[in-house]
């Protein structure tokens, strides 16, 4: 039985606790956060069994890699990152080919004529900060705007809020408070948030299909504005796919919206400054930061300028990150610097995590842990973008496609607008003042009169100034194929090995269609998001061309996993 939400003890605030069953054990979880979370804080790793029977855990704590899937109630592949624990839940760990529950009852299927639309003046797709700034400026300007997102609150990956609360849980920070009173604004100027909404498909001229559980609901605005972000990159290197392995945003989620570490012995690697703000946050939590494990090298003078560049450009992100260092110093966490992740075993209840440099030379570190957060980087969420045509160019230097705009943030997609990082990494200051230059502009063009946008433009150029500093502090080569053995997995989903890869490109397939037709890479539940720009860039060192709109996966409806109901029955309740 749960208590209550916010009871008053004398004048200390309790949290409400809710019992959930995994597997026959019983589990106390905090009423609000997600039940990966509190799986993870009850020592539970594994989730799921694949068909090749190897266990998965939670990886991307976003929902967009699908390992954390379990059965709620009777009801399979369900995302434990993204399911809310509010109330008392029957859970069983998943298993591949389980076989499926009857339907519950015949509902007649539907055209696409009968799935409801709405045709709002600005359709927001993402309710990060770039996402709801393009909304409140949309909305001043007297547009009718709508936003849509997958999570359960508004926020995205920078403003997650808090889920729990009560005596003993850490308060909200600066940065939850700062993302609460953007989203307040938008509410009180009247943008209409929708939250726990799948965008599924984007179709010519501009119409998106989404699913909830209030059902399917086709979108047909006068104009939208994409703002998806990004998802974190993968890092294929043997045992990489073991539970306990996560990305860093899986483990800062944990710690933003539950306030509970991913374990008590903790190894932070990977490459930005992202890394040392989770290291700083799970020291907060409590957990022992063995060390972080840079892959770039360390600064020196000649990265003198490029300080000073940054300092100049946004002190106070400067002095967070001062800040940052100074708690992983005096908790002692070392840092260490042009050394990557190469391998990962099961060692005990834990993980035995080998780093050292990225070519196999020199000498290699070799850490026990409790978990491992990966961080080397993101891949723009640009599904949507590609999807509807919008054309893209090939930043060799970020190594990612970044969508091709005009200074109004238009694409070459008429009445379609995106900004943030779904387009090419600018981080959130870039996109809060970026969707204020876009929301303005996306309502003007529906004839709306935008704002006096002069303080936003000087923002933006500062936070991009910043960030092309930054990227030269943290420059590293990325990703190279001999950080795998033939048995390393490439597509986590369906199981596809690097020696499985190398055999078909001897086979001399030169599409990369072909190579997904003959392994099955890319098929699975993420849509090849982790292994597709890994293949992409393997088959373009060997073809000899550089990553483009035209390579890679094709973005293909649904562009995210969806029930068959959904699609054939309207998803009406």
């Amino acid at each position: 039985m749960g208590g209550e939400m916010r009871a008053e003890i004398g004048n200390v605030m309790t949290e409400k606790t809710e019992t959930i069953e995994f597997d026959g054990r019983i589990i106390e979880a905090r009423h609000g956060e997600s039940l990966a979370a509190c799986l993870t804080a009850a020592g539970v790793k594994t989730f799921r069994t694949t068909a090749q029977d190897r266990e998965r855990g939670m990886f991307c704590g976003m929902g967009v890699c699908q390992d954390c899937l379990v059965e709620i109630d009777g009801q399979p592949n369900e995302r434990a990152c993204m399911t809310k624990v509010t109330g008392r839940l029957k859970v069983r760990s998943e298993a591949h080919a389980r076989p499926l529950p009857p339907a519950s009852g015949y509902r007649p299927p539907v055209t696409i004529d009968d799935i409801h639309v709405e045709s709002p003046d600005v359709l927001v797709i993402g309710a990060g900060p770039g996402g709801l700034s393009a909304a409140i400026a949309a909305r001043r300007a007297g547009a009718a705007v709508v936003v849509v997102d997958e999570r359960s609150q508004p926020g995205g990956q920078y403003f997650k809020q808090p889920d729990v609360e009560g005596a003993g849980i850490a308060p909200p920070d600066a940065q939850h408070s700062k993302g609460a009173k953007l989203i307040a604004e938008a509410r009180s100027l009247g943008v209409l948030i929708r939250s726990g909404v799948t965008v599924w498909g984007a179709f010519a001229p501009l119409e998106f299909a989404t699913s909830s559980k209030a059902g399917t609901v086709r979108y047909r605005p006068r104009t939208a504005i994409v703002a998806t972000g990004a998802y974190e990159r993968g890092w294929p290197v043997p045992g990489w796919t073991l539970p306990g392995v996560m990305t860093t945003g899986a483990a800062q989620t944990l710690w933003r919206t539950a306030r509970r570490s991913p374990g008590k012995r903790v190894l932070i690697a990977g490459n930005g400054p992202l890394n040392l703000q989770l290291a700083a946050e799970l020291i907060d939590a409590g957990s022992e930061v063995i060390a972080v494990v840079e892959a770039a090298a360390k600064p020196g003078l000649a990265s003198l300028g490029t300080a000073l560049s940054m300092l100049s450009a946004s002190p106070s992100l400067i002095r967070s990150g001062i800040n940052y260092h100074l708690k992983r110093m005096r908790a002692g966490s070392p840092i260490i610097y042009s050394e990557v992740v190469r391998k990962v075993e099961k060692s005990g209840a834990g993980l035995r995590v080998t780093c050292g440099a990225a070519d196999g030379s020199g000498h290699a570190r070799v850490f026990e842990v409790d978990a491992l957060c990966l961080g080397y980087g993101f891949e723009p969420a640009n599904e949507l973008l590609r999807g509807l045509g919008c054309q893209h160019d090939f930043d060799a230097e970020r190594r990612q496609l970044v969508t091709r705009r005009d200074v109004s943030g238009s694409t070459s997609v008429a009445g379609l607008y995106a900004l943030g990082d779904c387009t090419g990494l600018g981080g959130a200051g870039a996109a809060l003042a970026e969707g204020m230059l876009v929301g303005a502009a996306a309502a003007e063009s529906l004839g709306k009169p935008a704002q006096n946008l002069a303080a936003s433009r000087a923002d933006l150029a500062r936070h991009r100034r910043f960030q092309r500093a930054l990227w030269q502090l943290y420059a590293f080569d990325g990703y190279h194929a001999s950080l795998a053995d033939r048995e390393t997995l490439i597509c986590r989903c369906e199981e596809v090995s690097f020696g499985q890869i190398e055999d078909a490109l001897a086979d001399d397939l030169a599409m990369i269609g072909a190579v997904k037709r003959q392994t099955r890479v890319g098929m699975g539940r993420c849509q090849g998001r982790y292994c597709g720009p890994v293949l992409d860039t393997l088959m373009g060192a060997k073809l000899g061309y550089t990553r483009d709109d035209y390579s890679g996966f094709a973005p293909r409806v649904p562009i995210r996993p969806v029930r068959i109901e959904d699609l054939a029955g309207g998803g009406q309740a």
